[in-house]
């Protein structure tokens, strides 16, 4: 099992800034979206203080955040990455595993992606994702190019007062998705 260090918790900030869109969603009626809380086992304690001072992750956690948007169950992972490539190693099998049954029962998947050298942000779909795993796979590339995620992700604005305003992301997506299933 991993140990709570901060390098596991180096997308903190990036999910704040999320949890304060969601937050002012939820104000608006528009939707309701919660962050997903990782599993830790407390080792060691700092009596003191009251904090935990060193832990361990119980079991693997599926994604950071599920919810639903004017009806639609949505679910998605957030990343943070320093450089301009996105490394299939931040992505782990269980949850894609977890996106694809969410996807079976109607449900959207996505991963939002923030590159903080470029100052940019994308909602990448899951089945994109899926596709560029399975590829890696069979010799393929082990990484995604930022590049990439231009031509087939969905860019993410800070506007309105939202710093991370992703549902017109996923507006654009799920048009997208319609357009693709014919509907």
């Amino acid at each position: 099992m991993g140990f709570w260090s901060s390098r596991g918790l180096r997308g903190d900030a990036f999910e704040e800034l999320i949890n304060l869109a969601n937050e002012k969603y939820r104000a608006a009626g528009i939707a309701l979206v919660q962050k997903i809380p990782t599993p830790i086992k407390p080792v060691e304690l700092d009596s003191e203080r009251g904090n935990i001072k060193k832990a361990y992750f119980e079991k693997r956690s599926t994604v950071d955040y599920i919810g639903v948007v004017q009806g639609i169950p949505i679910c998605f992972d957030a990343k943070n990455i320093q450089k301009e490539v996105l490394p299939l190693s931040n992505i782990h099998s269980h949850q894609l595993d977890f996106m694809e049954d969410f996807e079976r029962q109607e449900g959207i998947s996505f991963f939002l992606v923030r590159f903080e050298m470029a100052d940019e942000i994308y909602l990448l779909p899951y089945a994109y994702v899926r596709k560029v795993v399975a590829e890696s796979q069979n010799g393929g590339r082990k990484s995604i190019p930022l590049e990439k995620i231009r031509e087939n992700g969905f860019a993410v604005e800070i506007k309105q007062g939202y710093f991370v305003h992703y549902l017109e992301a996923f507006n654009q997506y799920l048009g997208e998705r319609a357009k693709i299933k014919g509907l």
